[in-house]
């Protein structure tokens, strides 16, 4: 049995795979899980404690004991946050009457219509915004938007962070991926160009501010328009050693970013052993000794935001030398280098 293994700091749950969304860059809501199959707030009794829990979907609010969920995560981690479409805006809003540290980050594509195209129903830009506004007015602090970039609408995402601001909140990036979760082969962002030239400003902009959270966000989607141009990840992935997923029917994965054609195994299943047996099991170790090797270039915050914290330095060096730069009225320099800290170098690298 392996030994010395640090426990995790992050989880992500994927509560459901049910969704009122039908997103053309996910396929979640085509394949919906039986409700009486997911995973309870019982089942996870056995985390360990953790600095992070992220519960997600599918959208988390379709599940009717998803204040039980909380409460019980809450019993392992001091911080939880949410991510949601919006779409239940009673649900939200009384989820966070009774939990008001709680986090919620409403996915939003694009401005009215674009993100209403993307995410395939009418009336959902309205929903999230009311939604967050709501939030607002009842003091909740950690609140804010969450953009995925796919084609055509970087554009939109600087218009929503330009929001954000201009609201006080939070503002998130991300880019499609493909992977098991989100039950997607075929995502390609074709306008490569016109999207990073877009994450470029967004990035001009976070080294504008004041608070250097902005700045490491700003390293971060430095690696999305890496990832985007399909270079090696800067930092490596360290998926099932400092983060975990957990899926509907309680499988422990590394990550949410696997595919059936490169591989995806998983670790164990909560529903047959604590999870700190499956955490220290020899299969867990294999899995890690797979994530060393695996090919996929990923950029998620899921697990980007663990190897940032770890290898700090190489992300608050590029954050100084560019909010200096930013201060003297000097573009960001892009250097998007690969950090070589003794991960295998086929690691992230689909070129290989």
């Amino acid at each position: 049995m392996p030994t010395h293994i640090p426990n995790p700091t992050d989880a992500s749950i994927i509560l459901t795979y049910r969704c009122p969304m039908q997103c053309v860059m996910c396929n979640i809501w085509k394949n919906p899980t039986d409700k009486k199959e997911e995973i309870k707030a019982s089942d996870l009794r056995s985390l360990p404690q953790l600095h992070f829990i992220n519960l997600t979907g599918g959208e988390p609010f379709i599940r009717e004991d998803l204040p039980e969920i909380v409460e019980e995560c809450y019993k392992h981690t001091p911080r939880i946050v949410i991510s949601t479409s919006g779409w239940f805006e009673d649900r939200v809003i009384a989820l966070a009457r009774r939990f008001p540290n709680i986090g919620i980050r409403i996915s939003i594509e694009g401005l009215s219509q674009k993100n209403d195209e993307l995410r395939g129903r009418p009336g959902g830009f309205d929903k999230g915004l009311r939604t967050l506004l709501t939030l607002k007015q009842m003091g909740l602090k950690d609140i804010g938007f969450g953009c995925t970039v796919s084609n055509n609408n970087s554009a939109d995402m600087l218009a929503l962070y330009q929001l954000s601001r201009s609201l006080g909140m939070e503002f998130a990036t991300a880019a499609f991926h493909n992977s098991y979760y989100f039950h997607k082969d075929d995502n390609q962002i074709t306008n490569r160009e016109e999207v990073c030239r877009n994450f470029e400003q967004l990035i001009e902009w976070q080294l504008k501010e004041k608070h250097p959270k902005s700045w490491f966000r700003a390293w971060f989607n430095m690696g999305l328009i890496n990832y985007i141009e399909g270079g090696r990840r800067m930092l490596p992935c360290e998926a099932g050693s400092a983060n975990f997923f957990i899926d509907p029917w309680g499988e422990v994965y590394p990550c949410n970013g696997m595919e059936e054609r490169y591989w995806k195994e998983s670790m164990g299943n909560i529903h047959q052993l604590d999870f700190m047996q499956i955490w220290q099991s020899e299969q867990a170790e294999e899995v890690r000794r797979k994530v060393r090797s695996c090919p996929k270039n990923c950029w998620m915050v899921g697990t980007a935001s663990p190897v940032m914290h770890k290898y700090i330095k190489y992300p608050l060096r590029w954050a100084l030398k560019n909010k200096w730069r930013s201060m003297r009225g000097q573009k960001p320099c892009l250097d998007k280098k690969w950090c070589d800290v003794g991960q295998d170098p086929c690691q992230g690298d689909l070129k290989l």
